[in-house]
């Protein structure tokens, strides 16, 4: 736009105008020249040893001044150069190598001297204009990519995938003009940046000519392309080097309409009055080849955000770029939220040249927690399972007691077992002492259990194997007092431990529990004993601090044994007059299963109860 505006500057001052800036000239018979400084559009390159050229800026805009206007007008085109380091502009003296073709200043080929600034002045004997252009001459080890030094910047160019193109190689008409033959153009390809020498390609690409035909293009054809070209000129081969950027798009028959990926239709947005809310638009952008432009933005009541306050701003940031279709965010940021807001109507909208779509942001206030009261509250009930756990910690055995006692089931009124307790042990040991003299003591006088000890309530002249058998099965816990001399090979001990886990494990009516008097290795216990501790629980006795009713042992032994609930004296009385009359019936039934006389007579269990009470 600039560059048109100088123009049509120069052509009123030519017409007899004004301008900003004039340099007089040293003969007074000269027209003043106007001096329009140095081009906008910046300095050009060409690598030595290559073709170059200049265009005079004066003609960059054809439709408001071109060459053919300014020839039949009667003006000349003048080249001047100013040298690096000097201050006097020099007229430039033209050979083979500098040469003028209308607009153009020529170097073929471009040498390191010709670095500097030159000025192409129009003028005829009325009027005078003239601009400056930068021109580098650059090493080709300063520009060399994959083996070509290229100065030009390249040109972009959009392939769709699964379609084809031709690809010509830039300026290559100059080339034509200038050449006495016909010009010869060599293609190359950089990928990743492997350089790729003709012939490169398969049958998806392939040269042409001087072109290079793309007949089906792949994501993997993306990169440089360049194209050497070579002509003759008065029997000196001159070349120039262009690239061109090829970049894969999405095929042309995919839809390019616009679409709102979020918000979604049911999405609400939870907002917060007095802090920065952001209200996030995600919107697909598919490119449109022809017209490439696409927007998306927010608006407010119907107001784009540069009529809004200063506080409603927007940030854009590219989310993905797929073959140039792009997946584009814009946050709306607006600062300290007012409930007044809460009634605005916020719309997020994309558009490109296929289409528009547009989407409102709906709104809900964020419901505010007592957070002071949520927080005593949360430490209070943290405080409490602190509490409780502990509590539970160190009491809990007596909580596991207390449960049971008031709601666990006495088995007796479950079962038609004989006796609680079985008691096994090692015969004529200490152990034997502590079972007499100590746990029998506690469990029957103490804790109210009917105990079976052996040696005690087996009845002379049976067989032991059947006594034991028979004790087991009529008993609902089998108490295993485990010491370094218990289930010796062959013993009575080993006996009834066998006859417990194997009632235990078929019948499932039988617990057995381990009663660890004194310290026992483990490869010193029998096969029997170690599988009967992986399965059950371990009481360990303590000595003297054992001996108390209150101590940890008595508690957890208590837990494995059954549950004995509390009652009057008349009911003891009467249980204790059944069980009297159950050790009599079963005194008489042992004693004619010896003599192999079993009277036929008791057949109901209860009328001998009912009379022995």
């Amino acid at each position: 736009m600039a560059t048109f505006i100088s123009a049509l500057v120069f052509l009123l001052a030519v017409m007899g105008g004004t301008s900003p800036a004039a340099s007089q000239s040293s003969a007074p018979t000269e027209p003043m020249c106007y001096d329009w400084g140095e081009s906008s559009e910046g300095a050009v390159s060409v690598v030595e040893g290559e073709v170059g050229w200049l265009s005079c800026p004066l003609f960059s805009h054809p439709s408001v001044y071109n060459y053919t206007s300014t020839q039949s007008a009667g003006h000349n085109l003048f080249w001047y150069r100013l040298p690096e380091g000097h201050d006097l502009e020099q007229p430039i003296t033209y050979s083979s190598r500098l040469s003028k073709d209308r607009e153009r200043l020529f170097l073929q080929p471009a040498a390191a001297a010709d670095t500097g600034q030159y000025i192409c002045m129009l003028r005829n004997k009325s009027s005078c204009s003239k601009i400056a252009i930068r021109l580098k001459v650059l090493r080709p080890d300063d520009v060399v990519k994959c083996a070509l030094p290229v100065a030009v910047a390249p040109i972009e160019d959009l392939i769709p995938l699964q379609e084809g193109k031709t690809l010509d190689c830039p300026d290559l008409q100059d080339a034509t003009k200038m050449s006495e033959s016909a010009p010869k153009v060599q293609w190359y390809f950089v990928a990743h940046p492997v350089c790729h020498w003709y012939p490169f390609w398969d049958s998806d690409r392939e040269q042409k000519g001087n072109s290079l035909q793309v007949h089906l293009m792949m994501e993997q054809y993306q990169g440089l392309y360049y194209c050497r070209v070579q002509y003759q000129r008065r029997n000196q081969t001159l070349n120039f080097t262009r690239s061109i950027n090829v970049t894969a798009i999405l095929p042309l028959s995919l839809p390019k309409e616009p679409s709102i990926m979020n918000p979604t239709h049911d999405q609400i947005f939870t907002v917060k009055t007095g802090t920065e809310v952001r209200l996030v638009c995600r919107g697909q952008l598919p490119f449109v080849l022809d017209k490439p432009w696409r927007e998306i933005w927010w608006t407010v009541d119907g107001k784009t955000l540069d009529k809004l306050p200063d506080r409603f701003t927007q940030i854009n940031r590219v989310v993905r770029d797929h073959f140039r279709d792009l997946t584009i965010e814009n946050i709306l940021v607006i600062q300290d939220f007012q409930s007044k807001d809460l009634k605005r109507e916020f719309y997020c909208s994309v558009k490109n040249e296929r289409g528009f779509d547009t989407r409102r942001a709906q709104l809900e206030e964020e419901v505010s927690l007592p957070t002071v009261e949520l927080g005593c509250g949360l430490g209070v009930t943290l405080l409490l399972m602190l509490i409780l756990f502990v509590v539970y910690h160190v009491f809990w055995l007596e909580l596991l007691l207390l449960y049971r006692s008031w709601f666990g089931t006495d088995e007796r009124h479950t079962d038609d077992k004989e006796f609680d307790v079985y008691i096994s042990y090692a015969r004529n040991s200490e152990e034997e002492q502590f079972v007499l003299l100590t746990l029998r003591r506690v469990l029957e006088n103490e804790l109210g259990y009917s105990v079976c000890i052996f040696d005690r309530d087996s009845l002379p002249g049976g067989t032991i194997t059947d006594e034991t058998l028979s004790f087991v099965a009529r008993s609902r816990r089998l108490l295993v007092v485990v010491s370094p001399g218990y289930a010796s090979q062959g013993s009575q001990a080993l006996l009834e431990l066998k006859a417990g886990i194997d009632t235990m494990a078929l019948a499932g009516h039988l617990r057995v529990i381990l009663v660890q008097y004194k310290p026992v290795r483990r490869k010193g216990w029998v096969r029997e004993l170690r599988r009967a501790r992986v399965a059950l629980a371990l009481v360990r006795w303590q000595g003297d601090k054992s001996r108390e009713l209150s101590s940890r042992f008595w508690k957890r032994l208590r837990v494995e044994l059954p549950v004995r609930r509390v009652s009057s004296r008349g009911e003891d009385e009467e249980e204790s007059s059944k069980e009297v009359a159950l050790m009599r019936l079963h005194s008489q039934n042992s004693t004619n299963s010896q003599t192999g006389l079993i009277s036929n007579t008791v057949k109901d269990p209860q009328k001998v109860l009912n009379s022995a009470a």
